[in-house]
């Protein structure tokens, strides 16, 4: 089974100017694309994991939500790089349901969906709930923190540390990536 990372959406991909709910407003961030093109190239699979809340809390719809998605599809193709899935939570923080990072459902969907192995995976994000979200998918699952978006502020509120913080995506995707290596040697080596 091919490795995998789950990734954040805004303040790690694209500029999070606070509930990114129409399309015109999404901006990659500096070396995004290229970031996600190393995992294509690398055989990682690349999935993108989200809070929406937006919707519940009615600032745009789930169509809107979906539209921004396919910006974001349409932002990376252009540039050569290519996404194995987008899965989002759009529910309130107050529902309580399974989905919303740091809880497991859409990693758990997504894997059921793609046919991946969580233990094979990594999490890349600017929130603390996304460095959570790796230490609840268990031991195996790395993470890494991207000092953009609310990166910077949330470092200090993590309750666990991430295996490696990156300035941004592109650094935390070549770090990824020699660990992978790292990985795949050992195991060859066993």
């Amino acid at each position: 089974m091919p490795f995998s990372v789950f990734i954040d959406r805004d303040g790690t991909l694209n500029d999070d100017s606070g509930y990114v709910g129409n399309p015109s407003g999404v901006v990659l961030i500096e070396g995004a694309a290229a970031a996600i093109k190393r995992l294509n190239k690398a055989g990682v699979k690349a999935v993108v994991v989200s809070n929406q809340s937006g919707v519940a809390r009615g600032k745009f719809t789930l169509q809107d939500a979906e539209a921004v998605n396919k910006k974001l599809i349409e932002l990376l193709a252009a540039e050569g790089a290519r996404l194995d899935g987008i899965y989002f939570c759009p529910h309130h923080p107050d529902d309580g349901c399974g989905c919303r990072k740091p809880k497991t459902g859409l990693v758990v969907k997504a894997a059921k969906e793609l046919g991946l192995d969580v233990g094979r995976s990594y999490v890349v994000g600017d929130k603390a709930s996304d460095i959570e979200l790796a230490r609840n998918l268990g031991p195996s699952v790395k993470a890494a923190l991207v000092l953009t978006g609310s990166g910077e502020a949330e470092r200090g509120r993590l309750s666990f540390q991430p295996e490696f913080t990156a300035s941004d995506i592109f650094q935390a995707i070549e770090w990824l990536i020699a660990d992978v290596r790292r990985r795949k040697a050992v195991n060859r080596e066993s």
